[in-house]
């Protein structure tokens, strides 16, 4: 899951390069998703053999917690208007990190090399090192944990409802894994008083951190998932316009091409990559196209109420308007532009419908005019 939104998020940053908020989203995912694979006693063991025994296990912590940490300074960003708060709280949590990753680092050092590739299971936590290492890392991890949780809930509460259900869920998965960091390090202290005891209670312990875990995914991945449906959903809606307002847009770029922004390439028209796009530029041309032709609709159609005129009625009087028009105008001529299809509303979803509406009209009259030889 990690992986899959690490590419999805990539794909978004290459095209918006500059947004912070991105790279800082794409950074995290990144970081989580290289930590969790270093988890793997096989890539840390290998990590070891290319280094010295104990790297991949400061390099998985490194890791992880530097994407823990690009999770807090995400949320952080997304608070509008406080770049002061924001340059604090970054200062802050990487110098946190900096100093975790230091006594880590430290702590490996000065454990005996036979002992450095040491687990939560070893006989030796009673040396200070050993312990050390286990406590700080922990202690990190729940604040990580917890931070996190807090402002994902603090988001939750200004969200709407599917997003909001995403991060409530989300932030209870990760209050669970706070609870398991606390867990392991009582587990340190009794490891330190009873070597070799208690193993039932770091079992559960490890099966509450997996089913955490699972329950952050879970809110993550219905999250993404209502995010890509909106997308989605909004694509197929904007491509259904863009090719309902065909009809009338064809009639117009025949008769004005210079008002085309820009001719699509051939194999373009299936594509949904710049579907609203394309749909933005249909309607833009439609609107500029009917300012252009208004002096010939009241002409055609004097007294006609162009704003505000039936649909099938307005597409009537743009197929004279089309026939009244010339082929050359003159540039020396002043035309006086008129209102023409006005939308109840002032919004683009509006507006498009208007023209739609005034589309399929137009070609509804084309097709009774085929079948009608007279």
């Amino acid at each position: 899951m990690l992986i899959i939104g690490s590419v999805w998020k990539l794909v978004d940053l290459a095209r918006a390069p500059h947004d912070r908020l991105l790279r800082t989203l794409v950074a995290c995912l990144l970081m989580l998703t290289a930590g969790e694979l270093l988890s793997y006693p096989q890539a840390s063991h290998a990590v070891d053999e290319v280094t010295a025994v104990g790297v991949g296990k400061v390099a998985f912590n490194a890791v992880y917690m530097a994407g823990l940490c690009a999770l807090i300074l995400f949320f952080h960003s997304c608070m509008r208007g406080e770049r002061a708060r924001y340059r604090r709280q970054f200062r802050f949590n990487t110098a946190l990190l900096a100093g975790v990753v230091a006594v880590l680092t430290a702590a490996v050092v000065v454990t005996p090399a036979p002992l450095r590739g040491h687990t939560l299971s070893t006989p030796h936590m009673a040396r200070p090192s050993i312990a050390c290492f286990y406590l700080v890392g922990n202690a990190y991890f729940l604040y990580a944990y917890v931070t996190s949780a807090l402002c994902a809930v603090r988001y939750a509460r200004l969200a709407s409802r599917h997003l909001a259900l995403g991060l409530w869920t989300a932030a209870l998965g990760l209050f669970g894994l706070a609870v398991t960091s606390v867990g392991r390090m009582v587990w340190v202290f009794l490891r330190i008083d009873r070597p070799g005891s208690h193993q039932a209670f770091n079992t559960v312990n490890w099966s509450v951190a997996d089913w955490s875990m699972g329950v952050v995914l879970v809110g993550i991945s219905y999250s993404a998932g209502v995010q890509l449906c909106t997308h989605l959903r909004s694509t197929l809606h904007h491509r259904r316009m863009y090719e309902e307002l065909t009809p009338l847009w064809t009639a117009l770029a025949a008769a004005y091409p210079e008002l085309v922004l820009k001719r699509e390439p051939v194999g373009s028209r299936f594509r949904l990559r710049r579907t609203h796009e394309r749909f933005y530029r249909r309607l833009i041309e439609c609107r500029d196209a009917l300012v252009r032709l208004s002096p010939y609709l009241t002409r055609v159609a004097p007294g006609a109420d162009l704003a505000r005129g039936p649909a099938d009625q307005l597409a009537r009087y743009i197929s004279e308007a089309l026939r009244l028009k010339p082929a050359t105008e003159d540039p020396d001529t002043a035309y006086s532009a008129a209102p023409v299809a006005f939308p109840a509303r002032n919004d683009v979803e509006a507006d498009a419908r208007e023209l739609i509406a005034i589309s399929l009209a137009y070609a509804k009259g084309n097709r009774e005019q085929a079948a009608d030889p007279r």
